[in-house]
């Protein structure tokens, strides 16, 4: 159980519709919600969430597939874990605890729920935080230029059943391999044990495994068509947005800068930090990942 690594917080089941999604919620102050990334859950905001909650009315929620919340099965055109559809979760989350608008911060795969929420319902988002992504249609363009390795972005969006039967004969070898290899000292020494049993328990199991295939191969097909339609129409984040990267991860040797990369799409105003750790940073690097966020957050 991981309700130790969050004191004083409570506990929602919240019907969303899809099915329901579990949030944690503790602190007062302007809302916040924190969306985790893959292959993790809401457990990665541990060493965040109970600082966050001095100032802040703090919501961690696992998103759909993910953690505790409800795997529905995919669909053909893979809307169900489209980053849109994701996103009204959020809002039913934040409306069930009282929030019409509130500030999102998202990590890796919530990032990107949190910046396409912020660019369908600009109302809704106050201030966004991006934690160690890039957009998505950018991603993809790299990865088709070669200058990006395609690495799990391609195989975990191959069609059904491929990437599902080749995980599910050892799952956890697999999702470990990649916390491993995408942390900056390669090894899972960063994670409290009781985070590691949260993120074990969630992937270990095969509608779970679907449900991770599904949020790739609709971020290979639905997510980055609504990125370029938004970029061909002109839209930008109307919010104040704010962006932690990791130097041993997100930088690559003769790439663009990931804040240049922002300011050409979607947030021409963004500001941001780099902190020196793997892509992990909320774990990896949370003093230096809290002090990168905290005065965005409270401006």
């Amino acid at each position: 159980m991981t309700d130790d690594l969050f004191p004083g917080f409570a506990s929602h089941w919240i019907d969303t519709e899809t099915g329901r999604v579990f949030a944690r919620s503790g602190g007062s102050g302007p809302p916040l919600v924190l969306l985790h990334g893959f292959p993790e859950t809401h457990a990665m905001w541990h060493r965040l969430a109970p600082e966050l909650a001095r100032t802040h009315h703090v919501v961690c929620m696992d998103l759909r597939g993910y953690g505790w919340s409800s795997a529905p099965r995919g669909d053909p055109g893979h809307e169900t874990y489209s980053k849109r559809a994701m996103g009204r979760d959020v809002v039913r989350v934040m409306e069930e605890l009282g929030h019409v608008r509130f500030a999102v911060a998202g990590h890796d795969r919530g990032a990107r729920v949190a910046y396409r929420l912020a660019l369908d319902e600009p109302g809704r988002v106050e201030r966004l935080a991006l934690l160690d992504i890039l957009p998505t249609f950018e991603v993809w363009r790299r990865i088709r230029a070669g200058t990006q390795p395609a690495a799990h972005w391609e195989f975990l969006a191959r069609p059904e059943p491929e990437p599902e039967t080749e995980i599910g004969r050892d799952p956890l070898p697999y999702f470990e391999g990649l916390i491993r290899s995408w942390s900056g000292g390669k090894s899972l020494d960063f994670l409290d044990r009781r985070a590691l049993a949260a993120y074990r328990q969630s992937c270990n199991e095969p509608t779970r495994i679907h449900a991770f295939c599904e949020d790739y191969r609709a971020g290979a097909t639905l997510d980055p068509a609504q990125d370029k339609a938004d970029m061909a129409a002109g839209r930008t984040l109307a919010c104040p947005s704010f962006l932690v990267w990791s130097a041993r991860y997100l930088v690559r040797s003769g790439a663009e800068p990931p804040l240049e990369a922002w300011r050409k799409t979607f947030a021409p105003g963004i500001m941001g930090s780099e902190i020196d750790c793997g892509h992990f940073v909320a774990e990896e690097a949370p003093a230096e990942t809290l002090a990168a966020l905290r005065p965005f957050l409270e401006g």
